[in-house]
C-alpha cells in the first residue's frame, strides 16, 4: 500500500490509501506465493479498496458540506434581520389599530395575533415531525445485503 502522502492530487481533498500496481507476471507471483499467501494479499487488497473508496466519498461529501454551511451563513443573516424587522411591523400594526382603538387594546390585539400565528406554526411544526419514519429501504436492503453476505460465507 502506498502512504497517504505519496497519493495527493493538488485536488485539496485528503489522500486516501491505494493498492500498488506493479507490472509482475503471474508466474513470477505464482512462484513466490502459496494459495493462501494469494488469498491473504488478495483480501488485504480488497479491504484497501472499500476503505479508500468509503474514505473518497467521505471527503467528497465533507467538502461539499463545508461549501453549503459557508454559503448557508448568508441566509441565516437575512433570516436574522428579518425575524428583527418584523418586530416593527408588529409595532406598526399596532400603532395603526391604536387610531381606531384604546391604545392597550391595539397592543393586546397585536400580541393575541402573534401568538395565535405561533401556536399555528407549531401545529404545523408537530404534524410534519409526527410523520418522519424510519428509512425502511435503506434498512432493507442492508439487512438483505448482510443476509446474502452470511449466505455466501457459508460455502453454499
Amino acid at each position: 500500500m502506498t502512504t497517504a502522502r505519496e497519493n495527493t492530487n493538488g485536488s485539496g481533498l485528503p489522500p486516501v490509501p491505494s493498492i500498488p500496481l506493479t507490472a509482475e507476471s503471474a508466474a513470477k507471483i505464482a512462484e513466490e506465493t502459496s494459495v493462501g499467501g494469494l488469498v491473504r494479499d488478495a483480501t488485504a487488497h480488497l479491504s484497501t479498496l472499500v476503505r479508500a473508496e468509503v474514505e473518497l466519498a467521505k471527503s467528497e461529501i465533507a467538502g461539499e458540506v463545508k461549501k453549503g454551511l459557508k454559503g448557508s451563513v448568508y441566509f441565516i443573516v437575512a433570516l436574522t434581520v428579518l425575524l428583527f424587522s418584523s418586530f416593527f411591523f408588529f409595532f406598526f400594526g399596532a400603532e395603526l389599530l391604536d387610531v381606531w382603538l384604546p391604545r392597550w387594546a391595539a397592543f393586546l390585539i397585536v400580541f393575541g395575533l402573534m401568538l395565535l400565528a405561533a401556536v399555528g406554526f407549531a401545529f404545523l411544526g408537530y404534524r410534519k415531525v409526527k410523520k418522519l419514519r424510519a428509512p425502511q429501504r435503506t434498512i432493507d436492503s442492508a439487512r438483505d445485503t448482510v443476509a446474502a453476505l452470511r449466505h455466501r460465507g457459508d460455502g453454499s
